[in-house]
């Protein structure tokens, strides 16, 4: 369409199966783009069903969706009622013996946390597992269940592993002090099993306002 080569290159990667609400990329692209309603218009004509394009903005030169990235938020979603218009979005399991006060104490160890290697898939190739979680809980809509995370960044399969810990808490197969315990050990195979990627969905990316022009 711009008659160029294009290199998109996207704010981050997520598990197979992770949806995402809201995704950032940027290109670089000599000249202006005069209609950026058009481009975002012929595109989203192209793409397949389940990728939309929202807007393009002009960034300054240096801009990087990754690395300028501030904080990323994303949300696990539980209910105990089949719904085959959400399946595709929303775990579904029993949740009548779950105790989510319990969970909600136990996020906030999180907050005090830096290093979250217990949380991360082992043998990846980032050069640190330091992270810095600035928000963690659980909240109820309707029959859903919604953890909502945000963080500066976040470790491949980081929030499926915190979730199903806390919920091993929640079922009193773990205590809070078991998770503290846990988050210090540094170790993945203290941590429960990381729950399945469907009812995960990255729903926003934070960027400082200098960089838009």
């Amino acid at each position: 369409m711009l008659r160029q080569t294009i290199a998109v290159i996207g704010a981050g990667r997520t598990d197979a199966g992770v949806h995402a609400r809201s995704m950032a990329a940027h290109f670089d692209v000599s000249g202006i783009i005069e209609n950026k309603d058009l481009l975002t218009d012929k595109l989203n004509k192209l793409l397949p069903n389940d990728i939309a394009v929202h807007k393009i903005v002009p960034v300054t030169n240096e801009a990087h969706a990754r690395f300028d990235a501030r904080s990323r938020t994303y949300i696990y979603m539980l209910s105990d009622i089949k719904n085959p218009f959400r399946y595709e979005y929303v775990y579904r399991m029993p949740l009548h013996s779950v105790h989510f006060e319990k969970m909600n104490e136990a996020c906030t160890l999180l907050f005090n946390t830096t290093d979250f290697t217990s949380f991360s898939k082992l043998h990846t190739d980032v050069k640190t597992n330091h992270c810095r979680v600035y928000n963690a809980g659980w909240s109820k809509t309707d029959d859903i269940w919604t953890f909502t995370i945000k963080s500066d960044r976040f470790l491949r399969n980081m929030v499926r592993a915190i979730v199903g810990t806390l919920l091993d808490i929640g079922l009193d197969k773990l205590t809070i002090n078991d998770f503290r315990n846990i988050i210090a050990a540094k170790e993945r195979c203290k941590a429960g099993m990381s729950i399945a990627p469907v009812g995960l969905t990255l729903t926003d990316i934070d960027y400082p306002l200098h960089i838009f022009l």
